[in-house]
C-alpha cells in the first residue's frame, strides 16, 4: 500500500490499465493454447483411427467354433503411409478373440478402459493419452469385428503414436499466438500512454504553474482548459488561497493600524514622562495625566487584540461550544453596573434563555462593547433598557439607549475600524469588532434610530443570531 501511495498518477492509471488487460491476454492465450491441443488431438486422432482401421483390414480367421482363431498378417510397412514425418512414430497391437496377443509390439500396454457411451466416431474406438517406452504416447483402441468362412470374433487394435508432431504443432501455434498477443499488448499499452499523458496534461501544466508562482502570489488560479474532474479542486483550491489572502491582508492591516494607532499615545506618554522629569508639571498632576495615557493604550491595545481574535474566528472548521447568552447578558450588566449608577440611568433588563454556538469571550466582548457604548451616550439620568428575547429560531439582543442617535455622516462610517463617532470617546474600535462577530456567528446586527414624534429619543443596537438548534443564517 505504501508503494502504491508513492505511484503518481500517470503510473496508477498505466498499471490499473495494463495490468488487468495482460492478465486477460494471459488467461486467453491458455485457454487458446488448450483449445489449440484438443483440436489438433481430433484431427490426428482421425489418422489414428484410419491406421487402426487399416490392419483391421487386414485380419482374417482360422478354423471354426471354438478352434477359431485370429490372423493378422500385419507388417509395419502398413502404417508407414500413416507416418507424416521423421519425427512421430507408430506402434500397434493386436489381441485375439480371446485376447491374447496375435501381432505387434507385446510391450504395449493393454487397454483397460471402456468405449465411450457417445463417440465421435461411427466406429467401436476409444482414445485415450498413455506411456511407452518412457515417452507419451496418444492412443487408439479399436474393437473390430472380423469374420471368415469358417468363423468370426471381435479383434483388439491397439495404435500408438508419437507427440512430436502434435506438440510441435501446438507450441507453432502458441509462438503465433503469442506473439500476435504481444503485439496487441503493445499497441495498447502505446494507446493507454498517449492517452494517459495527454489526460495528466492539464495536471503537470497546473503543477508548473504553481512551482512558479511568487510566494505572496494568492490570485485565484486561471485554468480553462482543464477537465471537469479538476474542478472540484480548482475551486478549492482558490478558496483556500482566498482564505490565505484574507489572513495576510488581515495581517498586514493589524500591524499598520497597530503602529499608527499607538504612535500616538506612546509619543505622548514619552513627553509627558519628559515634563515629569523637567519638573514642568505637578508629581501628582503628571502621574495622573501618565495614567490615563495608558489606560488609553492598553484599552486600544485590548480592542485591537479582540478586533483580530475576531477576525480569525470568520475562518471555518472551527467547531465552537453552545452557550446561554441570557446568563452572559446578565453577567456584563453586573459588572458594568457601577458605570450605570455613576450615571444615575433608569436601568431596565429582561432577558430569555438562549442557547447560542460561541464561544464566551465572543459573546461577552460583543454585548460588553455594545452596553459600554450605549452607557456613554446616554446622558445623566436618562433610560437604558435591555432585552433578549427569541425570535423564528433566532436569538434577538436588543439595547436601547436615550442617546442623540446617529448623523447621516456617522451612519456612513459607523463600523469602520477606528470611525469615532463623538470626539475624544473612545478609540473607534467598538462597533468594528462587534460586527466582526456578529458576522463570525451568521447573525446580523444594526443601529437604527428610535423616532419618537418629530424627533429621535435614542438609538436602539440589534442583534440577532441563530440558536443552537437551528441552521446557521447568512452572514452579511
Amino acid at each position: 500500500m505504501k508503494r502504491l501511495a508513492a505511484l503518481s498518477m500517470r503510473a496508477r492509471l498505466l498499471w490499473g490499465i495494463l495490468l488487468p488487460v495482460g492478465l486477460l491476454v494471459a488467461i486467453n492465450t491458455f485457454s487458446l493454447y488448450r483449445e489449440t491441443l484438443r483440436a489438433v488431438d481430433t484431427a490426428y486422432d482421425r489418422t489414428l483411427l484410419a491406421s487402426a482401421k487399416a490392419i483391421g483390414e487386414l485380419l482374417g480367421v482360422a478354423g471354426s467354433g471354438e478352434q477359431a482363431r485370429l490372423l493378422a498378417p500385419v507388417p509395419y510397412s502398413a502404417l508407414e503411409a500413416f507416418e507424416t514425418d521423421g519425427r512421430s512414430r507408430l506402434y500397434f497391437k493386436v489381441r485375439g478373440f480371446k485376447g491374447e496377443l496375435v501381432s505387434g509390439d507385446e510391450d504395449l500396454p493393454d487397454w483397460t478402459g471402456k468405449l465411450p457411451d457417445q463417440g465421435a466416431y461411427q466406429a467401436l474406438v476409444d482414445f485415450y493419452g498413455a506411456r511407452f517406452r518412457g515417452e507419451p504416447v496418444r492412443m487408439a483402441v479399436l474393437l473390430q469385428p472380423v469374420s471368415g468362412q469358417t468363423g468370426m470374433g471381435l479383434a483388439t487394435i491397439q495404435v500408438a503414436e508419437t507427440l512430436h508432431l502434435r506438440r510441435g504443432l501446438a507450441r507453432q501455434v502458441l509462438l503465433h499466438t503469442l506473439w500476435r498477443q504481444a503485439l496487441l499488448l503493445a499497441v495498447i499499452a502505446i494507446v493507454v500512454w498517449t492517452v494517459v499523458q495527454r489526460a495528466t496534461r492539464p495536471v503537470r501544466e497546473l503543477s508548473a504553474a504553481l512551482r512558479t508562482r511568487d510566494a505572496d502570489d494568492l490570485s485565484p488560479l486561471q485554468a480553462p482548459g482543464l477537465p471537469v474532474e479538476l474542478t472540484p479542486l480548482i475551486v478549492a483550491t482558490n478558496e483556500a488561497l482566498a482564505r490565505q489572502a484574507r489572513l495576510l491582508e488581515h495581517q498586514k492591516r493589524f500591524v499598520r493600524d497597530a503602529s499608527h494607532q499607538l504612535r500616538t499615545p506612546l509619543a505622548v506618554l514619552k513627553v509627558q514622562v519628559q515634563s515629569a522629569r523637567q519638573g514642568d508639571v505637578e508629581p501628582l498632576q503628571a502621574l495622573a495625566e501618565i495614567d490615563t495615557t495608558v489606560n488609553r493604550a492598553t484599552q486600544l491595545a485590548n480592542q485591537m487584540l479582540a478586533l483580530a481574535r475576531a477576525e480569525q474566528m470568520r475562518q471555518p472548521g472551527e467547531a465552537m461550544p453552545t452557550q446561554d447568552w441570557a446568563e452572559i447578558t446578565r453577567a456584563v450588566a453586573l459588572d458594568l453596573a457601577p458605570l450605570i449608577a455613576k450615571q444615575g440611568l433608569d436601568f431596565d433588563i429582561h432577558t430569555e434563555p438562549a442557547a447560542v454556538e460561541s464561544h464566551e469571550w465572543a459573546l461577552r466582548e460583543l454585548t460588553r462593547n455594545l452596553l459600554h457604548n450605549a452607557i456613554q451616550h446616554t446622558p445623566v439620568g436618562g433610560r437604558l433598557a435591555i432585552a433578549l428575547s427569541l425570535d423564528m429560531g433566532m436569538a434577538q439582543l436588543l439595547i436601547a439607549d436615550g442617546g442623540p442617535g446617529l448623523t447621516p455622516q456617522q451612519q456612513e462610517r459607523l463600523f469602520l475600524p477606528f470611525a469615532v463617532g463623538d470626539a475624544g470617546k473612545g478609540s473607534g474600535l467598538g462597533l468594528a469588532i462587534c460586527l466582526a462577530l456578529v458576522h463570525s456567528l451568521g447573525g446580523q446586527i444594526e443601529l437604527v434610530n428610535r423616532i419618537e414624534g418629530a424627533r429621535v429619543s435614542g438609538l436602539d443596537a440589534r442583534v440577532r443570531l441563530p440558536l443552537a438548534d437551528s441552521p446557521r443564517g447568512h452572514k452579511a
